[in-house]
């Protein structure tokens, strides 16, 4: 199964950027990292859909059979990238999203945002998700903790679940 992980941060060191790296480490995905992966900003025009890293956004994201979208927020890089995008990268196609946050309150409000888009672009939000509150990212060992770990392997069963599922109508 090709599963991507979006790090939704612009960020070059960061909470974001580790439980990004390790989800794609322990369930070998691929992975675009937003603070390396850097994006033109949007603006709707044509020409922008001819230039090689929106061209290599695309085809990542359409060859993938789920997602897996992490930030704090609905930062301005993952917002940006997601502008390029559109219902023919991700209709029906499973998402896990992930929020980094300082507390729970603040990371449920970007998993609601996030969510929210997703449904604009025909995504299929899977009904768990994720609040990595600071104690459950080990920054010093560049990891997550052995309680959100398992907490992080719970979501990836059920993303495979549905990207099992299949699509709609095939």
């Amino acid at each position: 199964m090709n599963i991507l992980v979006i790090s939704g941060s612009p960020r070059t060191h960061g909470r974001t950027r580790i439980a990004a790296a390790y989800i794609s480490s322990v369930y070998q995905t691929d992975l675009i990292d937003l603070s390396e992966f850097i994006l033109p900003l949007f603006n709707g025009e044509a020409e922008q859909a001819e230039l090689m890293r929106v061209q290599e956004l695309k085809q990542r994201v359409s060859k993938a059979d789920a997602i897996v979208l992490y930030h704090s927020g609905m930062s301005g890089a993952l917002k940006n990238a997601l502008d390029f995008l559109s219902s023919e990268q991700f209709k029906y196609k499973p998402v896990a999203l992930l929020a980094a946050a300082g507390g729970g309150k603040g990371g449920i409000n970007a998993l609601n945002n996030m969510r929210t888009v997703m449904r604009g672009l025909y995504a299929n939000a899977i009904p768990r998700q994720l609040v990595l509150d600071p104690v459950t990212i080990d920054v010093e060992n560049a990891t997550v903790t052995e309680h959100m770990a398992a907490s992080i392997k719970e979501l990836m069963e059920e993303l495979h679940m549905f990207a099992n599922a299949g699509t709609p109508g095939v």
